[in-house]
């Protein structure tokens, strides 16, 4: 199956699956919430940029781990806005576009059900974000549920998938701690710098406002 996305019909079929995630987003979104047609528009154009930046920030890798995964320039941060700006179904298919983009970019399959819980799923939980946008707590929080969601997928698909890398230790324990040394370090180092560089918060804010007026 990784041969299917390593080909450029895979990836045409990952790229298509990503763009329409996002527009069946907005399509819920709209459907429960009644926005504007410009509102909508703007959602579109947040989602999609959401989306590229991210991915040219998970190429930005300050740690890269031996089996895969690694901790980046901020990159889930990005993806946990969309869920902050516009919602959880807006944030959760908006992750689940990214972790398809990420399937086109770097495979890694050995199976179906391996290929669902790591792409897709996993990056799903980075919308989970969207269930605290209205408190006052909301960003912090919605980000380290996101990150705290998306290791769990990580942790089962390392017990499941990938058991045969923890030689004699537990595979749980295994997997946790692997898995919560690049995601935990990537989230931990994130909300330092959100809440120590005050430029970094201001930003976000006139984000947040270009993205909901």
């Amino acid at each position: 199956m990784q041969a299917f996305f390593e080909n450029w019909y895979g990836q045409l079929t990952a790229a298509a699956a990503a763009v329409l995630l996002i527009l069946i987003g907005i399509g819920l979104t709209k459907a429960f919430s009644k926005d504007s047609p410009h509102k909508t528009a703007k959602m579109l154009v947040f989602s999609a940029m959401a989306v590229a930046i991210a991915v040219v920030l998970s190429m930005l890798k300050i740690i890269r781990m031996p089996q895969g995964g690694s901790i980046t320039l901020f990159s889930m941060f990005v993806i946990t806005l969309i869920g902050y700006f516009y919602g959880p179904a807006q944030g959760i298919l908006c992750g689940m576009s990214y972790g398809m983009i990420q399937l086109l970019i770097d495979p890694y399959i050995i199976s179906p059900v391996q290929m669902l819980v790591d792409y897709p799923l996993a990056f799903a939980m980075l919308g989970l974000s969207g269930f605290f946008r209205n408190r006052s707590d909301g960003l912090i929080t919605g980000y380290a549920v996101s990150c705290f969601g998306r290791l769990i997928m990580s942790v089962l698909s390392g017990v499941i998938f990938f058991s045969e890398y923890a030689g004699e230790m537990n595979p749980w324990a295994y997997s946790i701690g692997y898995n919560i040394a690049y995601i935990g370090g990537e989230a931990l180092l994130t909300v330092v710098v959100f809440m120590v560089v005050t430029p970094v918060r201001n930003m976000v804010e006139r984000i947040k406002r270009m993205a909901l007026s």
